[in-house]
């Protein structure tokens, strides 16, 4: 089957390294495009949790996937987060096709858009950044009862189903973060004028239009690779949200040689291919 041809992909909330992160859904999902630009909206790798006990195979070859787009021509940009913040320390710096930036301002078919994780507008990461990662371990104790949960639902033959999202959508306080959040990345957005905005952080996928007295723009969220499994597409001047369990194609599986590469050989394979060897 033919590679899906777009302009512009976005994902962001990833998580690798964590017990969430649906690698071997998002890895099907890299190997059925072909994007001019792949942009990485932060929290990629999970570094807040990182542990050298749980980093499997699958979670690497997602980085061998995006290494590889980038060697074959594909423009990535790695906008940085808030559990990868420790790469904020290497913004503006490229290698060859990759380039990790805090932020990124785009134009798409002569209108502006403008990217970025989104962290900065969480008062808890910013006051308090232990209660910020205190709660990232608790989301991952959920997701980990979550996973034991669906695992005995399928089993039973029953339906899937997300304890976070759940919460999320019956906590009023969550409900209005959310909000809140979404309205001043929008007015945000109009002030600098920009047409599009573009965030991920809050893994809640969206696409929504947004006025005020001072103008107008579109607000998209890419959502997560943990709860929601989706996407942003930008293509003939529109976007989508692209979700993985409705709009899957049949899978692009990844090349058998990397199935069982280590990090070394990841990081050793990636820089030959990036840094060919001059005649």
């Amino acid at each position: 089957m033919k590679k899906r041809k777009i302009e512009v992909s976005v994902i962001s909330d990833v998580h690798l390294g964590t017990y969430g992160s649906h690698a071997d859904e998002l890895i099907a999902y890299l190997n059925s495009i072909q994007p001019k630009i792949l942009i990485l909206n932060g929290d990629i790798i999970d570094i807040w949790q990182f542990s050298k006990r749980y980093f499997p195979t699958s979670h690497l070859k997602v980085l061998k996937k995006i290494l590889g787009m980038a060697a074959n021509g594909v423009e990535v940009y790695y906008i940085t987060g808030n559990h990868d913040e420790m790469l904020r320390k290497f913004a503006e710096t490229t290698l060859g096709n990759i380039h990790i930036v805090n932020k990124l301002a785009l134009e798409l078919d002569g209108k502006k858009a403008w990217f970025f994780h989104g962290d900065v507008f969480d008062v808890s990461i910013q006051k308090a950044k232990w209660l910020a990662k205190l709660g990232g371990y608790g989301y991952s104790l959920l997701i980990l009862l979550n996973n034991g949960i669906n695992w005995v639902n399928t089993k039973m033959k029953k339906e899937k189903f997300s304890l976070s999202k759940k919460i999320k959508n019956n906590v009023k306080g969550a409900i209005k973060f959310i909000s809140d959040f979404e309205k001043t990345a929008a007015e945000l957005a109009i002030d600098n004028e920009f047409d599009y905005v573009v965030c991920g952080h809050i893994h809640q996928p969206k696409k929504t239009y947004f006025e005020n007295k001072k103008g107008n723009c579109i607000y998209l969220n890419s959502g997560d690779w943990v709860e929601n499994l989706t996407a942003l597409e930008y293509n003939f001047k529109r976007w989508k949200i692209y979700h993985y369990k409705h709009d899957k194609l049949s899978p692009f599986f990844a090349d058998e040689d990397i199935k069982k590469m280590n990090l070394q050989e990841l990081i050793s394979s990636a820089i030959q291919k990036t840094n060919p060897p001059s005649a």
